[in-house]
């Protein structure tokens, strides 16, 4: 099925292809959908009607961003707003450009791993709000949390929007919480959007449009791999493909080859085999709702200290300290 000559990797992004690659049942995953084409993909897809959870976060912003000013600027006090996966910003500039309007003492520090996602986020508030104090940091969530916890003294508050931790599995996710409690101190602030259980249409029509946007998203990753590794996947045959558990509150993204293939990726050596309908799993995208948050909470050591919702309350930013 392979060769295994492949003794060390060049990258983190090899090593992962690799190992997903060569498991039953494969997967790959969707961190590395985003290059500079992944980046344009995702603000299409933040842009969809289907994709409500941008729409609700931003109205949550936007109508809570006085009391969301209050308690992030406790009594005056300067303070580093960190952002994981901080992406184009749309919804974060809502604070940004409120938080200066009202002399609020503080720092910007977008994180993400697409440096490209960083400098167009640079470019654009040093256009927009030139008044803005902004440091960016490129990583993953894990390596720029130890950054995080070694910052410069000042009070941290931390963004972690659009619901990204559904990305992760409950133990994940407990884990990634404990890693950002154990890099806070006990005044800093947790500031993380949990998208909410709701109607099981709705959620299959955020993850699978009908223009195809999620696909290509989706299908971006086969294609790094072609260009970043030599690989010779075809994409025309995968099928997207989005089921959802309402039960567990899981959204599945899966790529679906539609025949038996063979696909070989010239920088690891190897060669994959494919059966017909075989699947690659891709991307989870967790739904929530009070009981689940109030569990990963206590799970990693936080407390709720409140929380914002939209008016539909189909989207929820809770608000945690130590």
């Amino acid at each position: 099925m392979q060769n295994n000559e492949i003794s060390t990797f060049t990258s983190v992004f090899e090593q992962e292809v690799y190992e997903g690659l060569t498991t039953h049942p494969k997967h790959l995953s969707s961190k590395y959908f985003y290059d500079e084409i992944g980046d344009k993909l995702f603000q299409d897809i933040m842009a969809m009607p289907e994709y409500y959870l941008t729409d609700c976060e931003f109205d949550i912003l936007e109508e809570h961003k006085e009391t969301i000013a209050k308690l992030f600027g406790k009594n005056g006090e300067p303070f580093s707003l960190f952002e994981l996966g901080a992406g184009d910003g749309k919804k974060t500039k809502v604070l940004l450009r409120h938080f200066i309007q009202n002399n609020i003492s503080f720092d910007y520090r977008p994180i993400d791993i697409s440096q490209n996602a960083l400098d167009q986020l640079e470019d654009a508030l040093n256009h927009e709000i030139p008044e803005l104090q902004i440091n960016t940091l490129q990583g993953t969530y894990f390596e720029t949390l130890r950054a995080i916890g070694d910052s410069n003294g000042r009070r941290k508050v931390i963004l972690f929007l659009g619901s990204n931790i559904g990305n992760l599995l409950h133990p994940q996710a407990v884990e990634f919480l404990k890693n950002m409690k154990d890099s806070i101190n006990p005044d800093d602030l947790i500031f993380m959007g949990f998208d909410q259980k709701k109607n099981p249409q709705t959620i299959l029509d955020a993850y699978n449009d009908k223009t195809g946007i999620t696909e290509a998203f989706n299908k971006n990753i086969l294609a790094r791999i072609n260009k970043e590794m030599g690989g010779n996947f075809i994409l025309d045959k995968f099928l997207h493909w989005e089921v959802y558990d309402p039960e567990t509150g899981t959204a599945k993204s899966y790529l679906v080859s539609k025949e038996k293939q063979t696909v070989s990726i010239e920088s690891l050596a190897l060669k994959i085999r494919l059966n017909a309908w075989e699947t690659i799993h891709t991307e989870i995208s967790q739904k929530y709702d009070d009981a689940v948050v109030q569990w990963l909470a206590e799970q990693a050591g936080l407390k709720i200290v409140t929380e914002f919702t939209d008016a539909a309350q189909q989207y929820k930013n809770y608000v945690f300290k130590k």
